[in-house]
């Protein structure tokens, strides 16, 4: 770890540009070269054969989980390594790898005793979900969650109404989840390393639904109630027309009868974990 390109997002989580302008001190009181920046998404992601041209062998992610997702999927071939650093809302990338959610403490950590390793996704329709992939009317709430994230009030009110009719409607079906019932508000998929982790939020009373919509929309629907959990290989979606689906909080439409299956990277991200 000697050349690195830094990638933020401002407007994500918590990575600002003050935060940003510190961590670039970080680097250069540990010797490291900033051979390069990208503020995305105002500017293109680098490309795997722009970094190699400029010598760099660390990208350093310093964004929340959709902007994280974007650059680790246009490096997925590159083979330098890639530096998570938690600038988003929940960071459960960094705290995956790190366990610290001090950014200047992960760089020294890197430094010192940094070392490749691999991470599973949620590979569906084309796309991977690192932190996890989201089913069912419970994901008609992003659009209020971006709208509440970005100080936006006007439309709000209507924004959530429209995904509280979602979510009061007919719930998400699945094929080959035997565990879950039919009908569920919610599905949030999570990535393991030889399967996926499955919960699910049926809300049907004025209470549980009004809970949900509020986590939705300030922090995260897991905590709102009670969920069912199991594990799966993989499983399809039903239905009869394309789905609403959150992949690492990401909006894609996704077609009826998708797969959903996990997938495995290759070892390079850097984590600052002791090996087990």
């Amino acid at each position: 770890m000697k050349a690195l390109w830094f990638i933020t997002n401002p407007k994500s989580g918590t990575a600002t540009p003050a935060k940003a302008e510190a961590l670039a001190t970080v680097f250069a009181d540990r010797g490291l070269v900033l051979a390069g920046r990208t503020a995305f998404p105002d500017d293109a992601l680098p490309t795997p054969e722009a970094l190699d041209s400029a010598g760099v062998d660390t990208a350093v992610l310093f964004a929340g989980d959709g902007t994280i997702n974007a650059a680790v999927c246009a490096l997925a071939e590159w083979h330098g390594t890639i530096l998570i650093l938690p600038g988003g809302t929940m960071n459960m990338l960094a705290k995956h790898l790190h366990g610290s959610t001090d950014s200047a403490a992960i760089v020294a950590a890197a430094v010192e005793h940094g070392r490749r390793t691999s991470l599973p996704y949620v590979d569906v329709a084309g796309h991977r979900a690192f932190v996890g992939l989201i089913l069912g009317p419970a994901a008609t709430w992003v659009r209020a969650r971006e709208m509440v994230r970005a100080g936006r009030l006007r439309g709000l009110g209507r924004a959530m109404k429209h995904a509280w009719q979602r979510t009061f409607g007919r719930g998400i079906r699945l094929e080959g989840v035997p565990a879950l019932k039919h009908g569920a508000q919610a599905v949030f998929v999570r990535p393991e390393v030889d399967h996926l982790d499955i919960a699910a939020i049926d809300a049907r009373d004025f209470r549980a639904i009004a809970r949900l919509g509020w986590e939705w929309v300030t922090g995260d629907w897991v905590a709102a109630a009670e969920v069912t959990q199991c594990h799966a290989g993989q499983f399809r979606t039903r239905g009869d027309k394309p789905a609403l689906a959150l992949v690492d909080g990401e909006p894609i439409m996704l077609e009826p009868g998708s797969m959903v299956r996990v997938g495995m990277m290759r070892e390079i991200f850097l984590t600052t974990r002791a090996a087990a």
